[in-house]
């Protein structure tokens, strides 16, 4: 009889496309987990995988195979989430996924609360860009995601969280640094330092600034950053300018909010936080105690943010 974790094995073999690979991917021995995957193979009579290959290959039957045990694994794992949903005690393994952006301000704010709070959570948190992390969530390879939203996927859920506006971080010597706040229409410079592709920060920047990417701020200069810290420090040591998000400007220095931070003026370009998972979706509980513990570590001014006087950016 077929067991699931034969079935198991048969989806590591997949992925890795070597065995030793996903024995070590399954904690068992090379030998151990060929002789599952033979015995399933004799109980099927079929040939799942060409060995002669280099890498392993999924032969066409094979194929279909993995496909309906992919089913019966995620069906599987629906048992045991529907037994913790009906204890309604928060608990098991819950897999985040977080862009950048929000990662680096928004986990430190509530991690710390919510292991103590939840223990019986086993929670994996991960950072990936938006298109990774929704190819993860369609697949059911992870839980939930704190994205900037609206996506606008039908597949997917999304629980708003929270409003965050934009701020212009200028050199000290910097054309605008004489201005009280500026407009978007003041920012249709050659002299931005910004994100990597892929970055949906990056898309968000570039529609308020309209800039032109064949220039720099420095001429013989081409660099796109993967992090916001790395932009702040090259504004500050060089010239140009960049954009952040309010959490990212709530921790630097009074001295230095004085000197480079601008706001901009009405309505103020701000993007939107939400926790976004598949329509699929059972953990309801954790999901629930995930969201209040976010909102509740959030500072006064994002929580009280509305959206009045604010102009949502596009992704």
């Amino acid at each position: 009889m077929t067991t699931i974790t034969q079935l198991e094995y048969l989806l590591a073999v997949d992925r890795e496309q070597h065995f030793g690979k996903a024995a070590r991917a399954c904690f068992v021995s090379q030998p151990s987990l060929s002789s599952q995957i033979q015995k399933l193979e004799e109980e099927l009579e079929v040939v799942v995988f060409d060995r002669s290959k280099k890498p392993i290959l999924t032969t066409e039957v094979g194929k279909e195979i993995i496909k309906q045990a992919k089913i019966i694994i995620e069906e599987h794992k629906k048992l045991r989430i529907i037994a913790d949903e009906k204890a309604r005690e928060p608990k098991g393994r819950f897999e985040l996924a977080a862009i950048p952006t929000v990662a680096s301000y928004v986990i430190p704010l509530f991690i710390g609360h919510f292991s103590e709070t939840y223990p019986l959570v086993d929670l994996g948190i991960y950072e990936y860009k938006t298109d990774d992390i929704i190819k993860l969530l369609v697949n059911d390879e992870i839980d939930a995601g704190l994205l900037v939203t609206p996506l606008e996927d039908e597949r997917l859920i999304e629980r708003h969280l929270f409003y965050e506006p934009f701020y212009c971080y200028l050199g000290k010597d910097h054309q605008l640094s004489g201005k009280k706040s500026v407009s978007s229409e003041d920012l249709n410079t050659s002299d931005l330092w910004i994100l990597s592709e892929g970055h949906c920060f990056r898309d968000q920047v570039l529609r308020i600034c309209s800039s032109d990417r064949e220039k720099s701020a420095l001429p013989t200069v081409r660099f796109e950053s993967g992090n916001l810290e790395t932009l702040i420090k090259l504004v500050k040591s060089n010239s140009g300018f960049t954009l952040l998000p309010q959490l990212a400007v709530d921790e630097l220095p009074e001295k230095e909010k004085r000197e480079h931070i601008k706001r901009f003026v009405d309505p103020i370009p701000t993007r939107e936080v939400s926790l976004v998972y598949n329509r699929s979706f059972l953990k309801e509980t954790v999901i629930n105690v995930l969201e209040q513990s976010i909102l509740q570590h959030l500072p006064g001014r994002i929580k009280s943010l509305k959206r009045q006087n604010i102009d949502v950016v596009d992704i």
